[in-house]
Order: structure tokens, then C-alpha cells, then sequence
């Protein structure tokens, strides 16, 4: 069997499959609710200035129940205000930018830091591996959150920050991930192919094995997104999120939760938004998982 004989059915599964699953996608209902309420707050934040009714700082009547009327008289304050007289829906419209914007960032930074160190640790084993294995252990280690807390409080509160301790924190868990599937796939017959062609190892890594990872790390991402914006409302909810006045789904709830006993609406919505991103994100990993079984 020629080398071309050998890399042509890799390259083939490569692309052909990539648009195979998302044609796929369609098939599973669960992705596709996923699929679709992530769409609607993308379409939210991104006519943001449009669907407001109301500028997110604005202050108004304080504490207006959902439906009452603006100091105007001609507004409806649909999810009613805050202490402060903000309209709670025109905050959680906001709100989506923020949250749609640092949560895939510090996703991506997350991989782009993770993948190559899991790529050199499966493939070039030994020395390398013990090395990055051990960094990523002692990372692991420490208490997600209670390490979130130490990065946010040392280094400030701020989007870039938030970014920067998400991928201190993210890295070493996809690091493993990538680990484990490049041990699977070190050892195929296209590698073997590559290795006798000459080509350098990450080019090897990049373009041989990572490609053919990249099932179970579209899943994981979609996941680790869910778990990122779980993340960004609880550092909002302590205090260590974007700064004030800038909307943040988390602060909303913080800055609001005295008031929970007899304003339930003002922290009751913004736990909703949360809760419905991070659903459509965790079903459509799982019909990206459903699509991937039956494929």
C-alpha cells in the first residue's frame, strides 16, 4: 500500500466528515434546541442597541414590579428595575454581549494553550510528558474556583483578567484530554506514513493527529463554554467579575440579593438568562455526541 494509499482515506474523513456532522446536527433534536437558543441571545447581543428598550445605566422608578410603567408613562418596564431604577431587561440584553464575548475568548485561549501542550505530551512522551503531566497536576490540584478567586484578587477584576484565570485554570484539564486521545492516535498507519515521509513532528501533530481528535474536543468545548459562563456569573456574583457599571449577569444577581426575599424578579431573571445559555450549550454538545455515535 503506497503512502498515498495510506493518507488519502485520513484526509478524506477530515473534511468530508466535518461537513457530514454539521449537516448531521439536523438530525438530532437535542442539538438543534441547543443549537437554537444559542442563536436567539447571539441575535440578542448583537442587536443589543436595538432591542433595548432602555439604556442599560439609565436610572428610572427603583424596584418597579415586571410590567409596570416607566417614569414617562409611555415605557413598559417588562421585567421591571433594580434598587437603582435600571431596567432589568435592558441589562440582561447587555449583559449577553459581555458574556458572548469573554466566554469564548477565554475558551479559545483555554485550547489554543491546552492542544499544543497535550500534542507534545502524548506524542513525544517521556521527559516532555512527565514534565507537562506534573505542571498540569499540581494546576489540577488546587480548587477550581477557590483558584479562580486567587488569580482574580491578585491580578484585578477585569474582562482581559477573567480571560487570563479561565485559562491558567482550563488549560491543564484539555491538556490531559488531548493527551489521551493523541496515545490513541499516535500508533495509526497515516503517522507511521507521515514519520516516513520526514515530516517534523508538529507538523505531524497538527496536521496528522490533532484533525482527527477533533471529535470529542468540539464536544468538550461546547461543555467547557457552559461551565465558562457558570464561571463568569459566579466571579460577578463575588464581586471579582466586569467592573461596575458594565451589565454582568452575575453582578446583576449580587447587587440584587438582599432584595430577593420581596423582589424576587431582580435577581430571578438574570439566573434564568444564565441557566438558558448554559443549557443550549450542554444540548448541543450533547447532539454533537448523539451525531458522532451514529456516525
Amino acid at each position: 500500500m503506497t503512502e498515498d494509499a495510506i493518507s488519502a482515506p485520513r484526509r478524506e474523513s477530515s473534511l468530508i466528515r466535518l461537513v457530514k456532522g454539521m449537516a448531521l446536527i439536523r438530525e438530532s433534536w437535542v442539538g438543534m434546541i441547543g443549537l437554537g437558543i444559542i442563536f436567539f441571545w447571539v441575535l440578542v447581543a448583537f442587536f443589543a442597541d436595538v432591542l433595548a428598550p432602555f439604556p442599560p445605566n439609565s436610572p428610572g422608578a427603583p424596584m418597579t414590579l415586571p410590567g409596570g410603567p416607566a417614569i414617562d408613562g409611555t415605557s413598559i418596564h417588562w421585567l421591571g428595575t433594580d434598587h437603582l431604577g435600571r431596567d432589568i431587561l435592558s441589562r440582561i440584553i447587555y449583559g449577553s454581549r459581555q458574556v458572548l464575548l469573554y466566554a469564548p475568548l477565554a475558551t479559545v485561549c483555554a485550547y489554543a494553550v491546552g492542544i499544543p501542550m497535550g500534542l507534545a505530551a502524548g506524542y513525544r512522551r517521556g521527559l516532555t510528558d512527565d514534565v507537562l503531566s506534573f505542571i498540569a497536576n499540581v494546576i489540577l490540584s488546587f480548587p477550581v474556583l477557590v483558584l479562580y478567586i486567587i488569580i482574580i484578587a491578585t491580578i484585578g477584576a477585569s474582562g482581559f483578567n477573567i480571560v487570563i484565570a479561565v485559562t491558567f485554570a482550563s488549560a491543564p484539564g484539555i491538556m490531559r484530554i488531548v493527551r489521551g486521545l493523541v496515545l490513541d492516535l499516535r500508533n495509526r498507519e497515516y503517522v507511521f506514513a507521515a514519520e516516513t515521509r520526514g515530516e517534523s513532528s508538529w507538523r505531524i501533530m497538527m496536521v496528522e493527529i490533532l484533525p482527527n481528535a477533533r471529535g470529542p474536543l468540539i464536544v468538550d468545548s461546547c461543555l467547557r463554554l457552559g461551565y465558562v459562563i457558570i464561571t463568569i456569573g459566579t466571579l460577578g456574583f463575588l464581586g471579582l467579575g466586569l467592573p461596575p457599571p458594565d451589565p454582568d449577569w452575575g453582578g446583576m444577581i449580587t447587587e440584587t440579593r438582599t432584595f430577593i426575599p420581596f423582589m424576587p424578579h431582580m435577581a430571578v431573571f438574570p439566573c434564568i438568562a444564565i441557566s438558558s445559555l448554559v443549557l443550549g450549550f450542554n444540548l448541543l454538545a450533547d447532539g454533537l455526541r448523539e451525531v458522532s455515535l451514529r456516525d
